[in-house]
Parts: C-alpha cells; structure tokens; sequence
C-alpha cells in the first residue's frame, strides 16, 4: 500500500526528473532550475532553486556520498553542484554543444556519463572532470544511460529503441537488443545483481495503457517501480496526479517513492511493508496452489475475492499472468463502500507484481 506524505508545488514548468540521497531530494525542470528539499521535513533548502542551466534540465542524480548533485540540460552541459552549499563545483561541456537528455554517475564517484540528441554519450573522469572519451552509439537520440553496479559497464538506450551494453571505455559493444518499438526512455539496474554478457527478457510487464516515461529498482533490488502517462506503478497503479508522470525516485534509506508530473508537482509516498506468508514464503509464485492463492488473499485484506478466485479456479500460474483485462473477463471485479474501482486496481496488483518480484527473482549466468 502506498500513501502521499506530501505534495510539493515549487517549479513553475513540467517536471523532468527527480533523485534521492540518503538526506535529501533534487528536482529538475524545463522552468531551467533544480530544487533540493531536506527529506527530514521536505522544506526546500536556503540555497535552492539552482540555476545555471540556459535551458531546461533533462535529468538530476546524486553521487553515491551525497556531497553531489549532477544536471544536464538541452544547453550541453552537465552541472557538478555541492549539494552541501549549492555552489556551482564543475560544468562539464559535450564536445558538440548537442543537448544533454540523461546524465549518469559510477556508483564510486569515478565516472559521469551523458547521453546526447545527436546520438553520441560523453565520458568524463569525476574527480579530474576531464572529457575521457565521447563516441557515437546510435543514429537516433541517447535518452537513457547507466553504470552497472561494479563500474565496468555500461548500458545505453536510444529513441529508437536500441539497449546496448558496453564496456566502460564505450569502446566495445557486449550485447544488443532491438527493446522498445517506441524507443527506449529510461534505463537502470538493479544495484545486487552482477550484468551477464548475454542479455535476455526476464519479464514483460504489461500493465500500462499508456507510454512509460521512467523506470527505478528499489535499493534492494526487489522491486521495479516505473512512470506512465497519469500514474505511477509499484508494477501496478498508484493514486493519479493531473497530468503525465515524468520521473520517479526512491529513497536510499526510507521507502519512500517521489514522483514528478507535467503538472507541475512532486508527491513524495511513503510504500508500507507486506507481510510475509510462512507457509509461502518458500515457494515461487508458479507453485502455489488454488488454497495457497485464497489463503494469500485473505492474509490481505482482500477477502471479497476469494470466492471469484476459487470460482474460476486460479492457482498460482495463472495468477502470475493475470492482468486487469483476464481480471475483468473472468468476473473478478472488487468494489465496496469503502474502495473505488481505482483502489482495487492499485491494491490488487501492486500486490500481484510485488509477490511475483519477490518470489520469482530472476537469477543470471555468471559472466565469462
């Protein structure tokens, strides 16, 4: 279950981006300013509104530390910000001027990466904050990059819809999926997991009606959390802001979750913790059995189900594939007093995904 902690209501233009540090929350904008709010009470910070940028922002992130925050914009730069005073430390140029859509930083601080409208990503070295190396990857636009969790890799995406994974250096091409028929917008990995050489679909989720704008792993790698047009998904529907929600965040140290919206706000929701079934707990989703399935149901909440699910006698396979069209075909529609279609929705597959992702963890080959 997720619940709003806050709203804030600061920029003036559509939201771009939003990140986390252990203390604090950044937001970017087309109004060409980030803000930083202390996430102790999400007042904004004495120094902020930063503005440097001639144009809007694309992207924010923090440095692993804390002690930085990184923006690139449409200007060509990417902006190195103490985000201790809100100093201006670096602004680091694309060899071309080409606007700046995404930038990325190695979770040891060694590396920033930005990807550019004419195809190319830029490589500096952080702590020199000197252009190491800028190589074309694409023909199309880099709207999505990111470092692996060991720094020896990287992966880039284009609106074309190419995922691509290279080495470091950006010197050799790994592995190469034709991903996204509409083009790939965001890209992250999962901070546990170790990148395999041969990349291969893990899962599809298809739970969206409307593009995906963004994409997050929980910090512990357990969760997928990822933007779309008027919601945010838990792998499933949140409560709806007014219009597109661009950007998604979650905090390193507190499950919260930020989103921003083209209307120009940031809710900040706090994830409550499900409980763990003993009797299930060992077993992958695909295993239980039609009582595991009611058992499940009644343990949360959702007791009103279980005679439609036990009707059309859903068991754990089929419940893995169950969206809200099967939902609706075979009878299964939720609605009280108390909870809307909508609530349903959110309630139900949050839990739904959640319980797939946290039992059915993918496993990859080791690398060669």
């Amino acid at each position: 279950m997720v619940s709003i902690i806050c709203t804030l209501r600061d920029h003036t233009d559509e939201l771009s981006g939003c990140a986390f540090s252990p203390s604090l929350l950044a937001t970017c904008s087309a109004d060409k300013t980030l803000r930083v709010y202390n996430t102790a009470d999400f007042s904004e910070l004495p120094f902020s509104p930063l503005s440097g940028h001639g144009y809007g922002v694309h992207c924010c992130c923090f440095s692993s530390c804390g002690s930085f925050l990184l923006s690139c914009s449409t200007d060509g730069s990417v902006i190195v910000w103490s985000s201790g005073t809100g100093e201006v430390v670096a602004v680091l140029q694309h060899p071309s001027r080409s606007p700046l859509r995404v930038c990325a930083l190695a979770l040891d601080s060694s590396l920033v990466l930005a990807g550019a409208c004419d195809g190319t990503v830029a490589l500096w070295d952080f702590p020199s904050k000197t252009l190491r190396r800028c190589s074309s990857v694409s023909e199309a636009s880099v709207v999505a990059c990111c470092f692996s969790p060991c720094g020896q890799f990287v992966v880039t995406g284009c609106t074309n819809g190419d995922l691509k994974l290279w080495d470091v250096d950006i010197s050799l091409l790994h592995a190469e999926k034709d991903a996204h028929d509409l083009g790939v917008t965001c890209c992250s990995a999962a901070p546990q997991l170790e990148v395999a050489c041969i990349m291969t679909l893990l899962h599809t989720l298809t739970s969206h009606s409307a593009p995906v704008l963004s994409c997050a792993f929980s910090s512990d790698g357990d969760l997928v959390f990822h933007s779309v047009i008027h919601t945010l998904h838990v792998s499933a529907a949140l409560p709806s802001p007014c219009r597109y929600v661009t950007a998604v965040a979650l905090s390193p140290t507190k499950p919260w979750i930020a989103t921003g919206s083209m209307d120009r706000t940031v809710n900040v929701q706090t994830v409550c913790q499900g409980r763990k079934l003993p009797g299930h707990s060992r077993l992958l989703v695909a295993d239980w059995s039609e009582q595991d399935v009611q058992t499940w149901l009644r343990e949360e909440g959702l007791e009103e189900l279980v005679g439609n699910f036990k009707a059309n006698n859903i068991d754990g396979p089929e419940l893995s594939y169950l969206n809200k069209e099967t939902a609706a075909e075979l009878g299964i529609v939720y609605s009280t007093h108390t909870q809307s279609q909508a609530n349903w929705d959110s309630v139900f597959f949050v839990w739904i995904y959640c319980l797939i992702l946290k039992h059915d963890k993918p496993k990859f080959d080791s690398m060669i």
